[in-house]
């Protein structure tokens, strides 16, 4: 072993693998952090092992080993983001000259069948909310933020870090900073704007700001930013309370602002840029939403449909 692979453990290569996650591929925190938890259960899983095996003289059987623990107790899904973190790291050790071979080469993902998300209707969205007390000012908040969800299709990392130098409202837009730190700009209608500046001038205002948050739009009674956890708590006692039978996340609003879109004609590529997609493969999934929802019409209408006639 030459004296760069002797002198790199598994720490200090992490280390540098997080670093590059950070700096050369741009991504986003949560799926930095993803990534390194990832490698840290590989390390964890080789115990006693770790000693003497150091990350250059790992093999296929040890990958194999894990990969059949995990498939155990872990759904394919989290097998696959597990499986994906363990192929991007051993791709990096050999880009940067430490190992001549990777050894997840001929790992196999775990298939996975298509999953369509819970997708709600205009009528629950307006359910959910009438439901809210908007004589209050959370009550107030809350609403703002699930008009915003529903209309421009955001995520919950991008909802509590907007900023009001996002607003651009004379032009009809907001901008968005997504995955990797990429900007996209996404229209927003009259109403949505009109709430959010309400918000902003009448209710924000009233909270002591925290420093590092002065430009933060939603703030919680501290004047501190939103966390993702108190978004998804907001909307899962919303939903509760309005008895949706839906699994209901934040996400569910952006899901239901891109079916909406696309079965009301707006094409797929557009779609795609106003959710900040990097592939239009991942923007598709609306596509198998669409043609489900299709189906139910053709059965539940179609004068030759068998559901029909035996309905009947």
């Amino acid at each position: 072993m030459d004296e760069k692979k002797r002198n790199n453990s598994w720490q200090s290569l992490l280390k540098a693998y997080v670093h590059y996650l950070k700096l050369e591929r741009g991504l986003a925190e949560n799926s930095v952090i993803n990534y390194e938890m990832d490698i840290i259960k590989f390390v964890q899983f080789l115990g006693e092992e770790e000693s003497y095996l150091h990350p250059v003289n790992i093999t296929k059987n040890e990958i194999n080993e894990f990969v059949y623990q995990l498939s155990s107790f872990l759904a394919p899904s989290t097998q696959a983001r597990i499986i994906s973190g363990l192929k991007s790291f051993f791709n990096y050790l050999l880009l940067e000259g430490f190992i001549e071979k990777v050894p997840t080469d001929l790992l196999e993902v775990p298939k996975l069948g298509v999953k369509l998300p819970e997708v709600l209707s205009l009528e629950e969205v307006e359910l959910m909310l009438n439901a809210l007390d908007v004589s209050t000012n959370e009550g107030y908040r809350n609403k703002v933020i699930i008009e915003l969800l529903f209309a421009c299709g955001l995520r919950v990392s991008e909802l509590v870090n907007l900023r009001i130098s996002d607003l651009f409202f004379e032009d009809g837009f907001i901008r968005i900073i997504g995955k990797g730190k990429k900007h996209r700009f996404v229209p927003i209608d009259l109403e949505t704007m009109n709430n959010i500046t309400t918000y902003i001038s009448s209710i924000r205002t009233q909270v002591s700001i925290k420093k590092e948050d002065v430009d933060i739009i939603f703030l919680n009674r501290r004047g501190g930013r939103l966390t993702r956890a108190m978004i998804f708590t907001i909307v899962k006692n919303l939903s509760k309370k309005v008895e949706i039978q839906k699994n209901i996340s934040p996400h569910s609003f952006r899901h239901s602002f891109a079916t909406s879109l696309l079965e009301n004609g707006a094409d797929i590529r557009m779609i795609q840029i106003m959710l900040g997609h990097e592939s239009i493969l991942t923007t598709e999934i609306y596509t198998h939403i669409s043609r489900e929802k299709l189906k139910v019409v053709v059965d539940k209408y179609h004068p030759r449909s068998q559901k029909r006639i035996n309905n009947d």
